[in-house]
């Protein structure tokens, strides 16, 4: 059973993810402010740690400081709109974000996703037809090597393992280019197109309308 860390002072809001993490099969701790956090990571082992940012005591960004040494998984919970907030918790090692007010099938969907992630770090993926390999940032089709830049190759891995959960332009945006999105998408839905022609996955990475993109598998 994976061990869930839930800080956040918002109590409505922890026990609501509490609840909802508990009727999955999480097993979940919460807690109020930074130093309790800090001090419950002393003397505990979790897979995940839900993060906010704004705590009393020691902030987010502090905590994460000190979470790292255990390399324990963080998503930050962080304000609508504070994109600020979201590109300096990413550069800073955080493994996911979810803005509040946010969907709880949202969460647990990226919950699952990092926890699997994590699991599967120096795994080889295999996706229709095609073998990546993020340790040596290799891709092959059919035998072939296909020829990916940098940020095509952080675009799929971030497609294959999220694969069938549609993700929001702006964070693919922030998490493969780790600066701020500003409203134009050409940039990434060219990276898109690309990776569509050159995977020839035209029919399944799908354009989510008013959101972003999904990998269909």
């Amino acid at each position: 059973m994976k061990k869930i860390l839930i800080v956040e002072d918002e109590k409505p809001i922890s026990n609501l993810i509490k609840v909802n993490l508990t009727s999955e099969g999480y097993l979940c701790k919460c807690a109020f402010d930074g130093i309790e956090a800090s001090n419950i990571i002393e003397e505990e082992k979790f897979d995940l740690i839900l993060l906010d940012i704004m705590l009393p005591g020691i902030n987010g960004y502090e905590l994460l400081e000190y979470i790292k040494p255990y390399k324990i998984p963080v998503i930050f919970i962080t304000a609508k709109g504070t994109v600020e907030n979201r590109i300096t918790g990413l550069k800073l090692g955080a493994d996911d974000y979810i803005v509040k007010p946010f969907q709880i099938g949202e969460l647990l969907a990226r919950v699952e996703a990092v926890l699997r992630r994590v699991s599967s770090i120096d795994k080889t993926y295999e996706v229709l037809g095609v073998t990546i390999n993020p340790s040596s940032r290799s891709v092959m089709k059919e035998g072939r090597e296909v020829d990916l830049t940098v940020k095509e190759f952080n675009l799929l891995l971030e497609l294959i393992r999220n694969k069938n959960i549609a993700l929001y332009r702006n964070q693919l945006y922030e998490k493969v280019w780790q600066e701020e999105f500003m409203g134009d998408t050409r940039t990434i839905d060219l990276h898109i197109q690309r990776l569509r022609k050159k995977l020839g996955w035209e029919n399944h990475i799908k354009t989510v309308f008013r959101i972003g993109y999904r990998l269909e598998v």
